[in-house]
């Protein structure tokens, strides 16, 4: 039975593909060995039981051995979303005090500066071949090696696990992912591998994974799903297929030549690949294809089904805190097709009233989620901790050590127990399958020196989910440019944080209590 997330190795057979990137293609054998040679360089490097490693790569057969071999060293990996700027990858390799960070050249010529001011950084693993171009990197804390001198046999010996004070570190924690926060920066979710491994059998459970599933990986890794969908092949044997998203067709092209199975999605790209033209080698061997991170657009699911008639689709919603929480069984798709569903096996998903009572069917109340599942909480943030991690029932009733997390998602379940998605109770923005925080966009915008005052929002968005508009005021009296203002956040922010729209106001709403008031807002959006 496994108990680490690389332990998940072992229930493949060895000379069975795991892993594809491009024309590689890694037997769970030739994975495991490759996996064990990284962990070993990880522990002459000096990594120490439950310091962090950063895994800023593109999907790639590297970042799925760094993960793992960190895991295996007795780390905790933290998968940066490869999308993330300079300035967002420093922020988090600080905010999680990273012993190290892997990387490419490529990656490291901008991330460079942003890295000299992360006080805990001592390594530097750097992927590919360095350029001609550029000096060796140096600074006066961290050292430099190359991914290919890690993995290579040393002489130097292999620290033991039980060495010095590695009892003091939380040994279970298996990986720390950023997701966007209600306020400021992203903020570090704590799974453990019990979180992992716990959801990899049950989502594997139930869309059926076996050995002979090729599941195409096109979400990234640094989401919950993303990774989820490692897992779930792995704990089945089966093989799984990377691509960095760029185009529909690659996609098309990809299911064809590998023929795949399972393919996991968020709603605008569902909506992407459903215009796409699917020929039959593509699609003859699809079983099931899957949705997350917000609600399919009814004519996209539509689509789809035609598109793959022998496919069965699957409705999921999760949040990163219980890793994975609903889905809709495909039988039930066409008697209701705006459920979320159930709980996922071995999780319980509730819906509650403030005081914690459960509510009757048809009552909204917030949605809890509690079970194996449930993060151990923020990194290095108690207080927000406390606030969305709590015991249930409230005042106590359950298992002493068993806490809930209270997800801030309202709902409401139906007569037969199915949930219904309803919206959040805060002011978070739900967009391309992305969870994006307000005021860090705002931040952004107000860095740029072109706006007096600034407000992110989010409006419904038949595609995206949500898509991010934003208001502003000029400085000094001045207009302010659209066009200007997004050809700059455009460098210090990803695409799916850059609005879609820009209203530029004389003045801004605010409430009673003097606050900007974003529902006013949301009404002077056009259309």
């Amino acid at each position: 039975m496994p108990t680490r997330v690389d332990d998940l190795l072992r229930c493949g057979d060895p000379a069975r593909p795991a892993v594809t990137f491009k024309d590689e293609t890694l037997s769970y054998g030739e994975l495991s060995d490759r996996v064990a040679e990284t962990a070993a360089g990880l522990r002459r490097m000096g990594l120490r039981r439950g310091e962090r490693v950063v895994v800023y790569l593109e999907k790639r057969i590297e970042t799925v051995v760094a993960m793992l071999a960190v895991s295996s060293a007795g780390g905790v990996f933290v998968p940066v979303n490869p999308l993330f700027k300079p300035q967002q990858v420093g922020y988090v390799v600080s905010d999680c005090e990273a012993r190290a960070v892997i990387t490419t050249w490529e990656r490291l010529r901008t991330l460079h500066a942003r890295l000299e001011a992360a006080e805990s950084l001592r390594h530097l693993v750097l992927v590919g071949e360095p350029p001609r171009d550029g000096p060796w990197p140096a600074s006066g804390r961290w050292r430099a090696t190359a991914w290919s001198r890690l993995r290579a046999p040393a002489a130097a010996p292999v620290r033991d696990d039980d060495d010095d004070d590695d009892e003091l570190v939380e040994p279970d924690i298996a990986t720390i992912l950023y997701t966007s926060g209600s306020t400021g920066w992203p903020k570090g979710v704590v799974l453990s591998h019990r979180n992992l491994l716990a959801g990899a059998r049950s989502v594997a459970g139930y869309l059926g994974h076996t050995r002979d599933d090729v599941v195409l990986a096109v979400l990234p890794l640094s989401f919950d799903t993303g990774f989820s969908q490692l897992t779930t092949s792995f704990v089945a044997g089966a093989h799984v297929v990377l691509v960095n998203y760029l185009v529909p067709g690659e996609v098309v092209r990809l299911c064809a030549r590998h023929g795949v199975t399972g393919l996991t999605c968020v709603p605008p790209l569902w909506s992407q690949l459903a215009a796409q033209r699917w020929p039959d080698e593509a699609t003859r061997r699809l079983r099931y294809f899957a949705n997350t991170g917000g609600r399919m657009p009814k004519a996209t699911l539509d689509r789809l089904r035609k598109t793959f008639p022998q496919a069965e689709p699957y409705l999921m919603y999760g949040l990163t805190e219980a890793f994975r929480s609903t889905y809709l069984d495909p039988a039930q798709v066409d008697r209701r097709p705006d459920s979320i569903g159930k709980a996922i096996p071995d999780a319980e998903v509730l819906v509650v009233r403030p005081d914690g009572s459960v509510c009757d069917p048809g009552e909204e109340g917030e949605i809890v989620h509690r079970g194996a599942l449930v993060a151990l909480g923020y990194w290095n943030d108690p207080e927000r901790t406390a606030e969305r991690f709590r015991p249930f029932p409230p005042g106590g009733g359950g298992p002493p050590s068993e806490r809930a997390v209270w997800s801030g998602d309202i709902a409401y379940r139906d007569e037969e127990g199915f949930l219904y998605f309803v919206g959040r109770t805060d002011d978070m923005i739900k967009t391309s399958g992305y969870r994006l925080s307000p005021t860090e966009i705002e931040e952004a915008v107000y860095s740029t020196g072109l706006v007096s005052e600034a407000v992110a929002f989010g409006v419904p968005d038949e595609n995206l989910g949500q898509q991010v508009v934003l208001a502003v005021t000029g400085r000094d009296g001045e207009p302010c440019d659209p066009g200007t203002l997004l050809r700059t956040l455009e460098r210090d922010l990803p695409r799916y944080m850059i609005p879609r729209q820009v209203m530029v106001c004389s003045r801004l709403p605010r409430s009673g209590n003097g606050k900007f008031d974003r529902n006013a807002l949301r009404r002077m959006v056009p259309g």
